[in-house]
């Protein structure tokens, strides 16, 4: 087993059957179930095991999370070939090539199983599953139930379910005849001449004629056991003597005793007798009407799809790719060429053909057998429907042949979708144009929002840095070109007015234009028009990411794109014509009323980015202090003027300088001259990272009075004193005189609370209870780096969790953004990604960056000192989730790199029942620490100690050092 080649083979093997990626542990494993020896990583010149993966990018590639674990998939440099040649056959008037891979594996087709006398032997994977069985009761443990999943892969791929279409009958047989019976299987024979193993005998026979293949006293009870019995009407081959149940049965000549035929030989090819040729036309008609098993949408919310066209965007023509889709359909298109050959005993074409009957077909190309519908029969050619590809071709009658019962079993792969957000503009040629520049011929992810014969689907483009969201981008599509005014450089604007400054130094302002001028008047009219309706009536039912609709912003209806989502209630938008992001509940969003949307969709955005030219600190360095300056400067002025310095095309960012006034022919008066004299673009000191010992926390405080909720300094749509709703304060605090899970109750603070002083103390939530020692608790792993260091969440407080995020989202999203002095040690808001997280502040660089550490999931995260707010005492209730733990039944040590994967793989983001066996108690909450048990329930048969899973794993490198 250590020829190279072979080596590979498995190794592909091996990572095109784990879709979702495996461990180097794991990987080792299955190849050691497969193969009885380890991966002959010296053998094929490599000191180990990674860097021989390592240098073979074609089959291998390699992914690391954000907690560090190495997962490995197979590579999808070779893996799309049999999709492109389709592709590029169906598009070769489009020129498109290759389908562009986006985030997803496809594989390798292998090499064509063995063949004796024209009739297929048992394939690999059937003597492995045999013989993998066999051996896996000798194996540790811990790769049984991973060995069994594998194989029980394996088989499915290389076996289909016996029943695929319930409709076929009710399982109970009919009264016997034996005349009927008998013909019966001469029918079979006479169909399947090449051929056919006798143990798919029943399972045809059911699926063709809708009932079982009977059991009494004489056929086939003891036929099958006694084939000689059907000596009369067929020839029996034994490919495999010492397996007689291994037998292939073919039809005997109807002249009898063979007639000079080699009862071996293919008789696809000899002329057929009448009675065959109106058996087979027979059996056609029944197939072709045979009812094909309905193609199920894909059960994960982001499937990936290959994009075959669309000329309609609520029917884009697509297929799914993976496990069960793309994959199950190349293995059955491998198993129609070997069924029906290249070479000289290919099976006669079709001698009658009617619309709408299933065939096989030779495509023009010669190396494919494709599914077919004949769409239009002509003298000499057909012109036919390739059901899994999604595209018609025209071809000669003679490549057109009859559709063999075992491939009725898949479904048909090309499926239809509707873009999100398009339905009003589904056929709009620049819609559809940049469709297919962005989207035709490519693998995408598909995020589905509705369920449905027909779903609702928004398409991604995952290839690049930043995610593309296709439905978007063909909206954007939509905008009057004539109404785009784009800043020319040395130009020079009057009466803008700046609309938003960023924390980062961003500037967004909206330069006069009659884009603007359209925008509001068609506002205007929206404002008037939702004073004469009921606008509930417009609520957005289906919000997703990229929808264009309403939000109010200071008082007025204005335009928004959703950004993000939070669940089902909270959701990020943007401002797009003032450039500001806030957080809103969704009953707070309005469809644009539809006498009003083309007209809306196709004004541009008005808010125009823009950054102060000249500046020796970039954008994204700035200081509290700076932002707060410029704020109170220009935000509600209408009269700016501006000198446009640079475009950058790249960042999409015009390098302007910025006047308060009609001066800007005077340098000295722009705020970029004097922002750069002053001293307020100078950072701090680094504060140095070092442990943390208060056991009381002194409150971080602003540095500056806090301006009045009406001046609104970041030109946020509301206050900056944001309630929390009573409810919501109660699902956080707990219900009044619980005890279990911390759920004290407290009285809540005035919505408005802010730190009276520097020195006052912050109250921290309760400590988390705890079950008795030797207990158990529900819990959920957030975290695992090893047996020695993972953090649990108390499974029954999650919903708590949930509910309080989305507060949290909810009112520092909206609250005025004040310069904040930070520091070491202290607990505060922080808004990582697009949530808020109660953190503890474990350092604060000069850089602008402060390292902080997430209270509630264990994870430490880098975030800008202006992301982070105090925490008010409503977001103090809820003791914090996040509990340290080590593994308990394992003697500690120094874990390996394997041996963290393999914990992690076991039990990271996974719910768990621990069993407490110590608590080493500290004096803040989040210095605790657990040892537990973690057991595995998920499974019905068993439970899984994972202690047990880790001391094997040790004892067993052990072992091999």
């Amino acid at each position: 087993m250590a020829d190279a080649e072979v080596a590979k083979k498995m190794l592909r093997g091996i990572l095109q059957s784990n879709k979702g990626g495996v461990s180097l542990s794991h990987l080792q494993s299955e190849y050691k179930e497969l193969t009885g020896e380890h991966i002959p990583h010296k053998q094929m010149g490599h000191s180990n095991l990674d860097a021989l993966l390592a240098s073979m990018p074609s089959l291998v590639r390699m992914e690391r999370s954000r907690s560090g674990e190495v997962v490995y998939f197979a590579s999808g440099a070779k893996e799309t070939g049999h999709l492109a040649k389709v592709v590029a056959r169906q598009r070769t008037s489009k020129k498109t090539g290759r389908p562009h891979l986006v985030n997803t594996q496809m594989r390798v087709k292998p090499a064509a199983p063995l063949v004796l006398n024209g009739k297929k032997m048992p394939q690999e994977s059937d003597v492995l599953n045999k013989e993998g069985r066999n051996r896996r009761m000798t194996l540790p443990s811990r790769f049984q139930k991973e060995v069994h999943a594998h194989l029980s892969r394996n088989s499915q791929q290389t076996a289909p379910p016996s029943n695929l279409n319930e409709s076929f009958g009710s399982g109970k047989a009919k009264p016997y005849n034996p005349q009927l019976v008998q013909g019966h299987i001469r029918e079979i024979l006479a169909k399947y001449s090449n051929g056919f193993w006798v143990s798919k005998l029943p399972q045809m026979y059911r699926e063709l004629y809708k009932q079982d293949l009977p059991t009494e006293t004489k056929l086939p009870g003891h036929v099958l056991v006694n084939l000689d019995l059907l000596s009369d009407i067929c020839t029996i081959d034994y490919p495999m003597p010492d397996n007689p149940k291994r037998a292939i049965l073919y039809r005997r000549s109807s002249t009898g005793g063979g007639g000079g035929e080699d009862e071996n030989c293919n008789r696809r090819n000899s002329s057929a007798s009448e009675e065959e040729l109106r058996v087979r036309k027979e059996l056609g008609r029944r197939l072709s009407n045979q009812a094909v098993p309905p193609l199920q949408i894909p059960k994960e919310e982001y499937p990936s799809v290959l994009v075959v066209e669309a000329t309609n965007t609520n029917g884009v023509l697509l297929r799914y790719i993976g496990e069960g889709y793309s994959q199950a359909q190349e293995s059955m298109e491998d198993e129609m060429r070997e069924f029906y050959g290249l070479d000289q005993s290919s099976p006669t074409p079709v001698s009658s053909l009617s619309s709408g009957q299933l065939v096989a077909v030779r495509a023009e190309e010669e190396e494919e057998i494709l599914r077919a519908q004949v769409c239009e029969v002509m003298t000499d050619k057909v012109k036919v429907y390739y059901v899994d590809h999604g595209f018609s071709e025209v071809i000669s009658k003679n490549k057109v042949f009859e559709l063999h019962e075992r491939f009725f079993k898949l479904p048909f792969q090309a499926a239809k979708c509707k873009l999100a957000g398009l339905e009003p503009f589904c056929q709009d040629p620049a819609v559809l144009k940049k469709f297919e520049t962005m989207a035709s011929g490519k693998i995408l992810l598909a995020e589905i929002l509705e369920r449905g014969q027909t779903p609702l689907v928004v398409l991604y483009d995952t290839s690049q840095d930043d995610d593309i969201n296709i439905n978007a981008a063909c909206m954007k599509a939509l905008h009057d070109k004539s109404l785009a005014s784009p800043l020319q450089v040395n130009s020079a604007y009057m009466n803008v007015a700046i609309s938003s400054v960023c924390s980062d130094g961003t500037i967004y302002c909206q330069p006069p234009s009659r884009a603007l001028t359209k925008m509001n008047e068609t506002l205007e009219k929206i404002e008037t028009y939702f004073h004469s309706q009921v606008t509930s009536e417009f609520l957005v039912s289906r919000p997703f990411c990229g929808k264009r609709c309403l939000s109010r912003y200071k008082g007025k209806w204005s335009r928004v794109e959703i950004t993000n989502l939070h669940g089902s209630r909270v959701l990020d938008i943007l401002f797009i014509d003032v450039g500001v992001q806030a957080s809103v509940e969704v009953f707070e969003l309005r469809e644009i009323p539809s006498p009003f949307l083309h007209d809306l969709i196709a004004i541009p955005p008005q808010a125009v980015k823009c950054c102060l030219a000249d500046l020796a600190v970039s954008v994204g360095s700035w200081t509290p202090d700076a932002v707060q300056w410029l704020r109170d400067k220009v935000l509600n002025t209408t009269d700016c003027s501006m000198k446009v310095a640079k475009v950058d095309e790249k960042k999409r960012c015009i390098h302007v300088h910025l006047f308060t006034d009609k001066n800007f022919h005077d340098p000295d008066r722009s705020l970029n001259r004097q922002m750069a004299q002053s001293e307020l673009l100078k950072q701090q000191p680094d504060v140095f990272l070092t442990s943390h010992s208060s056991a009381r926390i002194s409150t971080p405080t602003s540095s500056t009075k806090t301006s009045s909720a009406s001046n609104s300094t970041n030109g946020s749509p509301t206050s900056a004193n944001v309630p929390i709703k009573p409810h919501l304060r109660r699902a956080l605090s707990g219900p009044k005189g619980s005890g279990g899970g911390g759920n004290t109750t407290t009285t809540p603070s005035s919505p408005t609370e802010t730190p009276s002083s520097p020195t006052s103390s912050l109250q921290l939530p309760p400590p988390l209870e705890l079950p008795t020692i030797g207990n158990n608790m529900d819990v959920y792993v957030s975290l695992a780096c090893h047996p020695g260091h993972f953090v649990l969440q108390p499974w029954g407080d999650m919903y708590r969790l949930v509910v309080l995020m989305g507060e949290m989202i909810l009112y520092y999203n909206k609250t005025e953004e004040k310069p904040l002095n930070v520091e070491k040690n202290q607990v505060y808001a922080a808004k990582v990604e697009n949530s808020w997280h109660r953190v503890l502040v474990k350092g604060v660089l000069n850089s602008g960056l402060v390292s902080v550490y997430e209270l509630d999931y264990g994870k430490h995260e880098l975030v800008s000192c202006t992301q982070l707010r105090p925490l008010i005492k409503e977001f103090r209730q809820l003791p914090f989730q996040g509990i340290t733990a080590q593994l308990a039944g394992v003697k500690q040590r120094q874990w390996s790199e394997e041996a963290s994967i393999v914990f992690r793989h076991h039990v990271e983001k996974k719910p768990m029942v621990a069993q407490l066996e110590a608590v080493q108690e500290a004096t803040n909450p989040w210095e605790r620490k657990l040892t537990v048990f973690l057991v595995d329930t998920s499974q019905e048969e068993k439970d899984t100690w994972v202690h047990d899973i880790m001391a094997e794993f040790a004892d067993e490198l052990t072992n091999e050092l």
